[in-house]
């Protein structure tokens, strides 16, 4: 009796802990359907622990793991991304949360650390990534010296710093633009979560659709959060991950892993247009909206909801989808649920209840409006041109499309050490150019040169484009040539040279649905592709040539005068006796054995007959 009201006792008392505690977990998950069946997955988990807690390593939800890491390098806030793919703004639209959890291709890095100087800035920086490198089992350990930059203008810390430690604080920035994202890091960071992925948004979480998108990123944000009046401070990480899924793709079922062609008679042919025949067609436009589910796009439904999360009031909804009002949502669970819409009716939130699976149902259907894509602020490409092994030259497009704004930007380029800009050669054009005496683009430039194997180019640019135009940068570049024990295994594929990350620096309302007001703190960024830069590469047969060539040569005249130095010839009169009676003995026992195994074999072919 003294037992069951025990159990009774603790189970209310962890009930209600977790109440009063639910404060310090958040997780959301936005839906957004775009232009050719595409779909935007938007994962948000935020969890916080106090200031006192933390320095004395009073962990609750934040991740000790991670906490630890970062008291042993001295790290006051912290920027992780993993990202692969190519944002299509064209056709996609503005970026998720304005581009400030995304990243460049690969993993890219940035960090505020405390430290009394440079080199210990540095030793500290050394200690995080290598640790981050074994926590999320990815090659962090590689960003060394020479792909470690110190950003002047681009980055802004988001959290709250005291005026005492800010003249302490060291931001370093390190990028690995050739590293391929793959489970081995949805693991880690799914261990990071509460849930750990067994319930919640966090279940939807699978490496076969997450790495089978189109685009996707995942970020990982530490910073110290204060109040107004200093009276207490938290820290607080925020998980994200965004990715863009095709839903015809997504829909493939698990026993076909290989996109097959679809056949000739299941094709939807536009028959309207003159060519069209039983050999050619022309794909139908497609008005009516694409059906799906939740179980079809991610494998899974939502296992429910992670009974830790926060109950916040209209805060506290768990999935939210980005939809025209008139559009059908159909719910499947067992469980309770809650629905809120907001005022235009394009965002529709739930809020779930239980441990009950959930999924959302889209039929088929005809809707007349569609949901407004947020156009891009800025658009930016970068390439490489020219030709041969010795010189090239970079150019990179900014393209302004609003009629009455112009921009201010930071533009912001880590290049490698053997890419070795002309920096008097740099040159930023205005396209269409209206005035007869144009303003140059550039008002502010900051430029470390580089360091053979030392240290990369770090060039930031502070730049202004008018509206309904664009600004052309261009400058030339020399190629170094490198040792040969410095290729990868995969020298001829090329070298990849990190993107640019470019910061806007005019105000904006943000343009993410259902954001909160600190995304103003975030800012709006966004980065371009990532260069695939061709070195002079060496003929690598030439050396095993040589050593084959040169070890045969050794091996034969060694050999030759080797043999007569050591034989020793003997004449057969100088045996003995006693040698040619072991020859004899030998002879006699080798005939023995021959006649023996001649008389079996001989045997048994004569009974056979």
């Amino acid at each position: 009796m003294l037992s069951k009201v025990l159990s009774i006792f603790l189970s209310i008392f962890f009930y209600f802990t977790c109440i009063a505690l639910g404060s310090d977990y958040h997780e959301r998950l936005l839906l957004r359907p775009l232009p050719q069946s595409a779909l935007l997955a938007s994962f948000n988990f935020r969890s916080n622990t106090s200031a006192t807690s933390f320095e004395q390593q009073h962990f609750r939800y934040f991740p000790r793991s991670l906490g630890q890491i970062l008291q042993h390098a001295g790290t006051k806030e912290l920027h992780l991304r993993f990202s692969l793919g190519r944002w299509d703004a064209e056709n996609w639209g503005a970026r998720p949360w304005d581009g400030a959890r995304e990243g460049g291709t690969g993993v890219e890095l940035w960090a505020w650390v405390e430290a009394e100087s440079n080199e210990e800035a540095n030793s500290r920086w050394l200690t995080l990534t290598n640790a981050l490198s074994g926590l999320f089992c990815a090659s962090l350990n590689f960003i060394d010296a020479t792909k470690t930059i110190r950003p002047v203008m681009t980055f802004q810390p988001e959290g709250h710093h005291p005026n005492s430690t800010t003249d302490n604080l060291h931001l370093l920035h390190g990028t690995l633009p050739h590293e391929v994202v793959c489970t081995e890091n949805l693991t880690p960071f799914l261990k990071l979560l509460p849930c750990k992925g067994k319930a919640g948004i966090s279940s939807l979480l699978d490496g076969h659709k997450l790495f089978d998108a189109s685009w996707q990123s995942m970020a990982i944000d530490v910073r110290p959060l204060c109040e107004v009046d200093g009276s207490g401070c938290i820290l607080e990480i925020e998980q994200t991950v965004d990715m863009v899924l095709d839903i015809d793709r997504s829909k493939r079922p698990r026993d076909n892993p290989i996109p097959r062609p679809i056949k000739p008679t299941d094709l939807e042919c536009d028959a309207s247009k003159p060519y069209h025949a039983h050999d050619s067609c022309y794909p139908l436009d497609k008005k009516a909206e694409v059906a799906w589910n939740l179980k079809d796009v991610f494998g899974r439904p939502i296992k429910g909801s992670c009974p830790i999360t926060a109950d916040r009031g209209p805060d506290s909804e768990t999935v939210c989808i980005n939809v025209a009002p008139e559009r059908e949502v159909q719910i499947q669970t067992s469980g309770g649920w809650t629905e809120s819409k907001s005022e235009d009716g394009f965002v529709r939130c739930y809020r779930i209840f239980g441990d009950s699976d959930f999924d959302l149902n889209f039929p088929s259907q005809l809707v007349d409006k569609t949901v407004p894509l947020a156009q891009p602020r800025l658009y930016a490409a970068r390439s490489i041109n020219g030709y041969g092994q010795e010189r090239g030259s970079v150019q990179a497009v900014i393209t302004n499309p609003s009629p009455v704004d112009t921009i201010d930007l930071i533009y912001l380029e880590s290049l490698p050490w053997f890419m070795k800009p002309y920096i008097h050669t740099l040159k930023a054009a205005i396209l269409p150019s209206t005035n007869s005496t144009p303003t140059p683009p550039i008002k502010e430039t900051y430029y470390r040169p580089s360091l053979d194997r030392h240290r990369g180019t770090h060039l930031e640019l502070l730049l202004t484009v008018p509206p309904v135009s664009k600004v052309i940068l261009t400058y030339d570049f020399e190629k170094a040539i490198l040792r040969y024990t410095e290729y990868p295994p995969d020298a001829n594929r090329g070298f990849d040279v990190a993107p640019a990350v470019i910061r806007l620096l005019s105000p904006r309302a943000p343009r993410f649905p259902h954001s909160t007001p600190e995304a103003l703190k975030r800012g709006t960024y966004l980065r371009t592709t990532s260069l695939l830069l061709p070195l002079p590469t060496p003929d690598f047969s030439m050396p095993y040539n040589v050593i084959i060539l040169t070890s045969t040569v050794m091996a034969l005249g060694f050999g030759s005068i080797f043999n007569p130095l050591v034989r020793r010839f003997v004449g057969v009169e100088e045996v003995g006796a006693a040698g040619l009676a072991g020859a004899v003995r030998l002879r006699g026992f080798l005939r023995g054995r021959v006649e023996r195994l001649r008389a079996r074999f001989g045997g048994k072919g004569g009974k056979g007959e």
